[in-house]
Parts: C-alpha cells; structure tokens; sequence
C-alpha cells in the first residue's frame, strides 16, 4: 500500500471533467484502488476546490465536492508540525506559497508519491515525499 497525495490540479481534472486529464486521473485512481493505496490531499486543496463552485453560488456542488474528497481522501490539516516543513520548503526553494504548503503537508504525512501537473514542482526533491510526478507519468 503506497500512501498517494492529489494536488489540487488533479482533483480539478476529474471534478470538471477536463480531458485528456480526466481519463488519466481515472486511470490512475482504478490502479489505485486495485492496489489498495490511500489516498491523501491537503485542506487547502479543498478549500481551493469549493472556490469556484462557491463563488457561482453553488451550494449544492460545494456539498458534493466537499463530500467526495472527505469519503475518497485524507485530509491534512495544516499546524503547527507542517509549518515547520513549510518555511524550511520556502527558504531552501523558490515556490510559490501554496506549492510549499501542499508540498508541507504531503512531506508530514510522509507520501510515496505526489501526483501534480505543476512542472515547476517535479524537479524537487523533498524530505518525506518519495516521487513527485506529473500524471501522464506516474509509476504505478
């Protein structure tokens, strides 16, 4: 069983059905399944997710979203013991703040793999996550 982190991208692509990137995250999700893995994301991906559904005044999607990532998913919370990744992620690398904070939380749960279509991210090594790959190459 291999503990596997969805970036918000990811989620994106399966919620609002944006192909090629849809079939991929299904794909995925299936070998995922079969090979009994866990999946885990942030609550800022959550929180991202719920924007603009909310923004449009779509209740009933943010209950729908909300409840899919919560049954599918573990949710990390960002504290005190992830903040430390954070601003060690931030001093030694030049990314954005949600990049660190997702790679944080990924990094304190200790994933196998961090699945991102953010290229800017897959150059990195970071302490606690095995592999970060984009989806059309992740190695499952």
């Amino acid at each position: 069983m291999s503990k596997i982190f969805f970036d918000t991208n990811v989620f994106i692509y399966l919620f609002e059905d944006y192909e090629p990137f849809s079939s991929m995250v299904d794909a995925v999700w299936r070998r995922m399944i079969q090979r009994g893995d866990k999946l885990v994301t942030s609550a800022m991906t959550l929180g991202e997710l719920l924007v603009k559904p909310s923004r449009l005044g779509q209740a009933s999607l943010v209950e729908q979203y909300d409840k899919a990532i919560r049954a599918r998913a573990q949710v990390i919370s960002f504290d005190h013991s992830v903040a430390w990744r954070y601003a060690t992620l931030r001093a030694t690398h030049t990314i954005r703040n949600a990049d660190a904070i997702q790679l944080a939380c990924a990094a304190h749960f200790g994933v196998d793999l961090f699945i991102t279509n953010d290229r800017l991210l897959h150059k990195l090594d970071v302490p606690g996550i095995g592999f970060i790959a984009p989806l059309d190459r992740v190695p499952l």
